[in-house]
This record gives structure tokens, sequence and C-alpha cells, in this order.
């Protein structure tokens, strides 16, 4: 007995110091796809006690978890065309026909990935990668039944789509709560890695709000919302769309994710929180886009140096540098200087935290702003806008056309229209890539006739180019007076 006891911890010993000799290396992030009615929440997980081993806490069972989530969690399938078809050149042909030309239908490729029905009627949450470019989509549910899908609408923001399969009573899961979740919990990746349908593995919550900087790179003109989830759950391709849930087989998160140098599982797993996922949902279902709010700030994280300058004994919130002009927070009367510690009684410790609290509300909706000034603690109460400067909901269209144009546009002030002697225009705020930046425009130029009719608001815009086909001609003037014409096509 002596002489197992003197093994064991002796190959205990050996593990740590391969452990502690190991060299960390880092790792590339990557999307992780390869290529209402009947409840199934599941009751609380009581774990019980392990007998003989100096009653250690047994690893809780997740059976019934497992068994509330499985059928929710579908697999999708999709495919698309790999290229627009091409020519190749045969001299046989050119010899017997005159014409060596040969041309070759559009390849099809196939990918797939995971989905979670949310509710009874099919409408099923997957990500935005998943789906991207795909001109057909299938549902395959746990027991083998095959759907076509049609995507209702997707926010590459958030990387999140929303699918719908026409049917009734399907299983679906329930939704929980993302502000709930505590770092050290439990929880547990259902989806369809490598192609193996109904795949759970578990692991715990390692992190919430990381900002892992994946969905940066999208053709957009609104920012990337990345408030991530982190696990150490094992996913791999094939499990992004699929459910995160906790112990009682609430949906908690969408895995999105994975952070590895091979890509496979290493460690490091990603999933959208739920709160984010409900927000996007409904607003693809009300108004087919969604309605992204914005607070008008721009913020630093608090480090010892900051805190150190303001006096703060914590380095909790996120400093403000800078307002936008006419944007919600400098209306409301939030300050430079100032330091966000909550939104809605929230706390905010970070960036991705405040970008996730602000994400959940749409322009119009009205926040409690909490800040400290120079050590007194204010609730501000702030009316939020959208994109556009204003606090109106925007139609898809209107979203569409501001990302074929690459452009924010807001209202020209009443003391640069006296100084240009113009009654109207909208300013161009910023301007990334898009029809406006392709033909020669700069940021600041303020657009005054489309096509010779005037514009005064962003729905003036929207409503010049819906369904405009062939050439479109912009007029106006820039800062300095001097006046431009553009032309480019829709």
């Amino acid at each position: 007995m002596k002489r197992n006891m003197g093994l064991f911890f002796a190959a205990l010993a050996g593990g740590l110091v391969a452990v502690g000799i190991s060299k960390w290396t880092e790792d590339t992030v990557q999307p992780i796809n390869y290529t209402f009615e009947n409840q199934l929440q599941a009751p609380p997980v009581t774990g019980g006690q392990l007998t003989g081993f100096g009653g250690m806490a047994a690893t809780p069972d997740f059976t019934a978890a497992a068994e509330g989530t499985v059928d929710g969690v579908v697999f999708v399938k999709t495919s698309y065309k790999a290229n627009n078809g091409y020519y190749s050149y045969d001299p046989m042909r050119e010899l017997l026909f005159g014409d060596g030309l040969q041309k070759h239908a559009p390849k099809q490729a196939m990918a797939s990935g995971s989905g979670v029905i949310i509710s009874a009627d099919g409408y099923v949450v997957t990500n935005n990668h998943v789906i991207k470019n795909a001109d057909k989509v299938e549902i395959a549910l746990d027991n083998k039944q095959v759907y076509p899908a049609t995507i209702i609408g997707t926010d590459p923001a958030s990387d999140l789509a929303l699918l719908k399969i026409e049917g009734e009573n399907f299983p679906y899961v329930n939704y929980g709560n993302s502000d709930e979740l505590k770092v050290g919990e439990w929880v547990l990746a259902v989806g369809n890695p490598f192609n193996l349908n109904s795949t759970v593995t578990a692991g715990i919550v390692s992190a919430k709000a990381r900002n892992i900087g994946i969905l940066q790179n999208r053709k957009s003109n609104l920012p990337a919302v990345e408030s991530f989830i982190q696990t150490d759950a094992a996913v791999n391709p094939g499990n992004s769309g699929g459910a995160l849930v906790n112990t009682r087989g609430e949906l908690v998160g969408i895995n999105t994710a994975i952070k590895s140098n091979t890509g496979s599982y290493a460690g490091y797993s990603f999933a959208v929180p739920v709160n984010i996922v409900r927000k996007v949902v409904d607003d693809l279902l009300e108004f087919g886009t969604v309605q992204r709010a914005f607070i008008g700030v721009s913020i630093s994280e608090i480090d010892s140096r900051i805190a150190d300058k303001l006096g703060l004994d914590e380095l909790n919130g996120v400093y403000v540098t800078g307002l936008t002009t006419d944007g919600a927070a400098k209306k409301a009367g939030i300050q430079i200087g100032d330091v966000i510690t909550a939104i809605n009684g929230q706390p905010i410790s970070d960036f991705p935290e405040l970008q996730e609290q602000v994400s959940r509300y749409r322009p119009g909706n009205q926040v409690v702003v909490t800040v400290n000034r120079e050590g007194d603690m204010e609730n501000i109460p702030v009316t939020l806008k959208n994109q556009f400067g204003n606090t109106e909901l925007v139609q898809k269209e209107g979203i569409e056309i501001a990302s074929t144009l690459g452009a924010t546009l807001t209202p020209v002030k009443l003391d640069e229209k006296e100084k240009l002697g113009i009654d109207h225009g909208m300013k161009i705020e910023k301007l990334g890539q898009g029809k406006l930046k392709s033909s020669g425009l700069s940021e600041g130029f303020i657009i005054t006739e489309i096509d010779d009719k005037k514009i005064t608001t962003q729905q003036d815009v929207v409503t010049s180019l819906d369904g405009k086909k062939g050439g479109v001609l912009i007029e106006g003037v820039y800062p300095n007076g001097k006046k431009a014409y553009y032309g480019f096509g829709m």
C-alpha cells in the first residue's frame, strides 16, 4: 500500500512539473463553423456527494439539462455557389466545332453548423456566418426530420441570424438570463461538431464580457457588438450557432467562436449572451432589421494611472474622453471626465459591458446612466439615438441604403446653414467603404439634392434611392462653400 501511494504522489508531482514548464503560445480566434408553449425547462441540478474519498462534492448531474435541450438544437445545412462558373479551352472542341471555349456551371459548395429552436412555431437562431451567402438552407432536427428554412433576418454586427421552418409544436429551448451567469458556473454546449449530431459537452463560465475582435472586419458601417461569454466547454467546427445552456436547461448564449491555433478546440470558446440574442430576434421579427441604439461617447477603460488622477478607489467603470456632437450623452449632460459605472443599475466595468448594455435598447429608449463626477455619484437620464443622430426607429430600407452608401449622415446645424446660405441638407459625418467614397465624396460634404430632389432628412435619402436602378446624381456643398456634383450607379 505504501509503495502504491508513493507511486501516486510521484506521478502527481511529475504532472505538476510538466504543467509548470509548458510554454503557452498565442492562439488565433475564428468562427466555429466549418465550412413559447411547451416547456423544456429542466429542474435545477443537485449534485450528490462522493463517498469514500474524503467527502468531496460530486460533479453535478447534467442529464436533465441535456435531455431537455438536445431536441431543440438543430443541424443547419447550407449550400451556395462557390464561383460564378468558368470557361475552359478544349483544342479538340476547337478542331471539331470551331469553338474551343466551353462554359462550366457554377460549382455548389456545402457547409454546416448548428441552430437553436426558440419557439414552438419554428423560429431558429444561429450565427450569421453559418448561413452567410447561402442559396439554400435546411434544418435537420434531432429526430432526423429535415425542413427547408427561410432566412428572416441577419445582424452581422452581433453575428446572429434568425431562420424559420414551417410547422407547429416544435421542441424548443427556453430563454434564460445571461446577466445572472456567474464566473465559475457550470454550463453545457450543445451542437453538431464535425457533423456529429446532438453532442453535449460541459464546462464552466471562464469570463464574461470578452471582446476578441472577431467581428471587426465585417463590411458594415455599424460597430461590432462583442461582449462574449467565455467558457471552457469543448466546442469545435460545426458548433457555431448551437446552444450554451445553464444547468436548468435554459438558453444563456449562442456558441460562436473558439480561440485556437489548430482550428479545433484548445480550451477557449465564446458565446453571444442570450440577452443580446433576445433583442436581436425581437427587432428582426418586428422591424426586419436591428434597431441599434447609440449613447454617443468615446471612452477609455480605467487603469491605475487614470484611477490615481481621478482619485478612484477601484478600477471599475469607463472614463469618458469624448462626446459625439449632438449625441445622446452630450444632450443629457454627461461630461468629458465622467466615469460611467452603471446603465439602469447594471454595473459597467469595461467597454464590452457598456456596449452590451446599450445594445439591448432601441433608439428613443431612455436609460439611467450612473456616473462618478469628481467623487460624486449622479444618475443621468439619457435618451438613446440611432446611427443617424435622431431617436427615430429605422426602417430596413434605410439600413440597407446606409450600408450601400457607407456613410453616417447627420442634420446640418442652423449656424452652418446660415453660413453656407442653404436651408436643407444632410451632412456626411462618417464615411466608410461604399458608393459615396468610391464616387469621390469626403466627410463633411453636405448632400442637398439627389436627382433634383431636396434632401432634408435621412428618410429623404432613403426615399430618393429606394428601388433606384441606374445612375444617381448627388449635389451638395462642402463646409468651405465649394459646391460639387457626384454620380454613381445603383
